[in-house]
């Protein structure tokens, strides 16, 4: 670990303090809509999927820069120069991780881990002055691979605790694609990725989404979206989050009917690095020397192991 000299200790101090933050693993809230978490209907998978009881999201990567600092000694008389120890460790967003191809493939840039959750089915027949849920199916590709169900059932059936389907060490360009269908008197049009319909698209955290998403005040829009979108309309999800909207029972050429809404099915896709970026306080921060850089510093003499690669 490095140590430096007191003037530019103090200017660590300063930044590590401001950096410095507790945190804790994103859970993920109710959807607001009743769903008791009753289990995933009649969901199957391809082998890879975890549907444990309310598995949590548990994303390791921070929202904002958090870490340690100590100083050793801790009582020093003037003029003596403590030493500083620290490690921080950045945040990152998912598209530094992935690739998000419209209108909703990722494609993942490095070896990452990744679970799917189904927040919420929005399919509903009318009878009478009320509606029903019906059951719809969410369904994934994984890396060009067919689609396959991943959850069935209505609204009543979604727990967004629940893993639906998850894989370790998925490797670059292993591509994620996603579609849907509902079940009502017969099945309806399957509408996925792969077929470039503008029916399912995927967003991260800041996103405006389409304007076919009512906005937050809006009465027309469903209760379990609720928590994923702030008060301006935009997409909160975690940093290494992507969430997927699907419109099911409306084509393409019915953009402009009301009931083109992309809410008949909500999934939540987290990514988990394997290898998250930060800097151990010997590099970047005051010289810039790390294994990926060697001799390329003006001050070597600071570098106190250049063959250790700061950035990981």
């Amino acid at each position: 670990m490095k140590t430096t000299s007191h003037p530019a200790a103090l200017k660590v101090v300063t930044l590590a303090s401001c950096a410095l933050a507790a945190w804790s693993p994103l859970a993920i809230a109710g959807n607001g809509n009743g769903n008791n978490g009753n289990g995933n209907g009649n969901s199957s998978s391809n082998g890879n999927s975890s549907n444990s009881s309310d598995s949590a999201n548990t994303n390791t990567i921070p929202a904002i820069p958090v870490g340690w600092l100590t100083a050793f000694p801790t009582v020093v008389q003037t003029g003596t120069k403590p030493t500083l120890s620290w490690s921080i460790t950045y945040p990152s967003i998912v598209k530094d991780y992935v690739d998000i191809i419209p209108p909703a493939t990722v494609d993942p840039k490095e070896e990452l881990d990744v679970e799917v959750r189904v927040l919420g089915n929005g399919v509903t027949v009318s009878s009478g002055y009320s509606y029903n849920f019906v059951n719809a199916e969410a369904q994934l590709s994984f890396n060009g691979g067919n689609y396959q169900r991943i959850f069935y059932g209505t609204n009543y059936h979604v727990n967004p605790n629940t893993v639906v389907w998850s894989k370790k060490k998925v490797q670059p360009h292993q591509t994620l694609r996603f579609g849907g269908r509902y079940y009502y008197n017969g099945w309806g049009t399957t509408y996925t990725s792969s077929k470039g319909t503008q029916n399912v698209r995927t967003l991260v955290n800041g996103d405006i989404p389409p304007t076919k998403v009512p906005m937050y005040s809006a009465p027309s829009l469903e209760d379990f979206i609720k928590p994923y979108l702030d008060k301006e309309g935009r997409v909160k999800i975690g940093p290494m989050d992507v969430i997927v909207f699907m419109e099911l029972t409306h084509s393409d050429y019915q953009q402009y009917d009301q009931g083109y809404d992309l809410q008949d099915m909500v999934l939540l896709v987290t990514f988990t690095s394997n290898q998250p970026k930060n800097n151990n306080g010997h590099g970047n921060n005051v010289d810039g020397i790390d294994s990926s850089n060697p001799g390329k510093a003006n001050f070597m003499e600071y570098d106190t192991d250049p063959n250790v690669d700061d950035e990981r």
